[in-house]
């Protein structure tokens, strides 16, 4: 992550990890299959980390508030910001690798949102034609904050407001539009 993949060797990641040279390509032939299990493992990590939140009941506020919270804190993590810099700059050489991280994010936190979106329309709270739509609306007003602007600046530019604060008024912005009367 610190280094970038062109300038990372094998020998130092070897050192760091306390085995041979020989025993890492044992185990990663290359330094791209060593390049790839580090962004599957990344994103094995991630899976686990929003996993819980999915599954959260009660009612749409509190759902909305508890997964936006987790969402947006890990979309503010540091770590998650380096792991999608090196999928965005290396994506011409790891097409493959850099759609499944991709495909790995709709499915890990798009598809339990949208999930508790149908949940929540379901049982009256919301009305929602698009759950895609409105949960990509969500998503993008937690994102922009907490996420886009450091990405882009190298975590130069931070939101002022709180993650609280982004997930209050993004959740109260999303009922104003998608909650029933």
């Amino acid at each position: 992550m610190s280094a970038g993949y062109a300038a990372t060797r094998i020998e130092p990641i070897a050192r760091e990890a306390g085995v041979s040279t020989a025993t890492l390509y044992a185990y990663f032939p290359s330094k791209e299959d060593l390049f790839a299990a580090v962004i599957v493992d990344a994103a094995d990590d991630f899976e686990r980390q929003m996993s819980h939140v999915g599954a959260v009941g009660g009612p749409a506020r509190e759902r909305l508030t508890q997964f936006m919270t987790a969402y947006a804190g890990f979309m503010g993590d540091p770590f998650v910001r380096s792991v999608f810099r090196l999928v965005m700059a290396e994506r011409p050489r790891f097409r493959d690798t850099a759609m499944k991280f991709f495909d790995r994010g709709r499915s890990d936190f798009g598809r339990p949102l949208m999930t508790a979106l149908m949940e929540l329309k379901a049982s009256g709270e919301l009305v929602i034609d698009k759950p895609s739509w409105a949960a990509g609306q969500l998503m993008g007003m937690i994102e922009h904050p907490i996420f886009f602007m450091p990405l882009v600046t190298g975590d130069e530019v931070q939101a002022a407001r709180s993650i609280e604060q982004i997930v209050s008024d993004a959740v109260e912005t999303f009922l104003a539009r998608y909650g029933a009367k």
